[in-house]
């Protein structure tokens, strides 16, 4: 808060209002995810049938709720306990921050504003291969009526959500300018690692898609990353 003439003023600081953009922007990213997600899952489910083919295994069976925990857990205590401490971190949140000793405070701040700035870049880049995936967008499984997705973002790498997700936490990791968010991705690339051998060979369990998807991935070899991973 600014102080006038001893008297406090109602306008935010700027770090008030940095922490601010970063609690929107974190919000309206978690916004757009679930409420696309509550919009596809049951089209999917009505035009190309329910999850027939499940992981047998308990890390099969527990590795998407690793991975969407990690993910959600972190920001969504962000949004609360800043916007519930008039938009100012808490002491213990404050003491997982990244160093400020590298940065002076407008490049800090430069920095946070790009990063919210990215995500809204991000979301898009989301929306559209969530639009490719169309009926097929699951947890984890096999659909009755599955179908090989090639177009937009997976003619680069085959899991592109993952990649998207794995961006999202960096800029979370700026935005909130924290080391928490880090946590989370190197759970979540742990849990990715895991969990896309055993997507891939439950499809290839399916006669049906199996040859088409092992021409897939001859033609596109990356997972998440092109040319790395």
């Amino acid at each position: 808060m600014y102080y006038i003439a001893g008297l406090t003023s109602a306008l935010p600081s700027s770090a008030q209002t940095i922490e601010g953009l970063a609690v929107f922007t974190t919000f309206r990213q978690l916004q757009y995810i679930i409420s696309r997600m509550r919009v596809m899952l049951p089209a999917a489910n009505a035009e190309s049938g329910n999850i027939r083919t499940t992981p047998t295994s308990f890390i099969g069976k527990i590795i998407s709720s690793i991975h969407g925990l990690s993910y959600f857990i972190p920001p969504v205590t962000y949004i609360l306990c800043v916007a519930f401490n008039r938009l100012v971190q808490p002491a213990w949140m404050q003491r997982m921050s990244l160093p400020n000793t590298y940065f002076k405070h407008e490049n800090q701040v430069g920095l946070r504003v790009a990063a919210c700035a990215a995500t809204f870049v991000l979301l898009r880049f989301t929306g559209r291969t969530m639009t490719h995936l169309g009926n097929q967008l699951h947890a984890i499984g096999r659909r009755e009526k599955p179908r090989v997705v090639q177009t937009g973002p997976y003619a680069v790498v085959r899991h592109p959500l993952y990649t998207s997700v794995l961006i999202q936490e960096l800029l979370f990791t700026v935005m909130s300018w924290s080391y928490v968010p880090l946590v989370g991705l190197g759970i979540i690339a742990g849990a990715f690692a895991v969990k896309m051998p055993i997507e891939e060979d439950l499809i290839m369990q399916d006669p049906a898609i199996a040859a088409e998807y092992r021409a897939y991935m001859q033609r596109v070899p990356s997972r998440i990353i092109p040319f790395l991973w």
